[in-house]
């Protein structure tokens, strides 16, 4: 079964210096009918103006996930960590006990286009975490490459949570198909593009959950960048 969440019924708020669709519920966006799925808690698209950005804010208990999809974001936190993530960058951060962290656009005229994850850890209290890696864009062309995982393989981040995360990048006529096993439940999420879903039609921005199918078939009908989890 797959059930569509569109783009343009996600949670939206437009700011002077931030554009951010919201897929679940998250701070003044509230609707009962969209909270999670799964353990896949916040799912945004922000588009941040050049120069400006998230000043330090408080987490905790959460696994965070960011991924740029264009141009740049600037993080640094209350660890120590600090650096310039692009297209390519994979980050996380264990909040666990609580961590501060800020997030700004370091271009002085080009926007940010950004995709951030919350998925809910297995358990309260993890001790605070940062991890960031660059994975090959190319390898994710023509199907889907593991990003992040609770058991890391293939050079993926790790998570706290039995959760995988998959990128694919899919020419316009290509098809990438997964292989779903029975107890698990996959969300995937349009970043860029238009594709068929075993013939359910997505485009940027939207979502789909996915239950009780055996297998997924993916055709691109345009050049596509696609996020999916797959969930306990």
């Amino acid at each position: 079964m797959i059930t569509l969440r569109p783009s343009q019924e996600r949670g939206h708020v437009t700011l002077d210096w931030l554009n951010t669709y919201h897929t679940f519920s998250f701070d003044q966006y509230y609707d009962p009918k969209h909270m999670h799925f799964r353990s896949l808690r916040v799912l945004n698209e922000d588009v941040i103006q050049p120069g400006m950005g998230f000043g330090m804010h408080p987490h905790r208990d959460m696994e965070i996930i960011t991924m740029v999809l264009e141009g740049a974001l600037e993080h640094k936190d209350n660890m120590g960590n600090g650096s310039v993530i692009r297209p390519g960058d994979i980050q996380r951060m264990t909040a666990g006990t609580g961590v501060l962290h800020s997030e700004f656009n370091p271009s002085d005229s080009e926007p940010t286009h950004l995709m951030q994850i919350w998925i809910s850890p297995e358990k309260k209290g993890l001790a605070p975490g940062y991890e960031e890696r660059t994975f090959d864009q190319e390898a994710q062309r023509g199907g889907f490459s593991l990003i992040a995982a609770r058991e890391p393989r293939d050079g993926a981040i790790k998570i706290h949570q039995d959760a995988e995360l998959y990128l694919a990048r899919l020419d316009a006529g290509e098809t990438a198909q997964y292989e779903m096993k029975s107890d698990r439940h996959v969300w995937l999420q349009v970043a860029k593009g238009k594709v068929k879903l075993n013939g359910t039609s997505l485009e940027a921005g939207d979502g789909a959950a996915v239950i009780e199918e055996k297998q997924l078939k993916v055709s691109a009908t345009q050049s596509t960048e696609l996020v999916l989890f797959d969930l306990a």
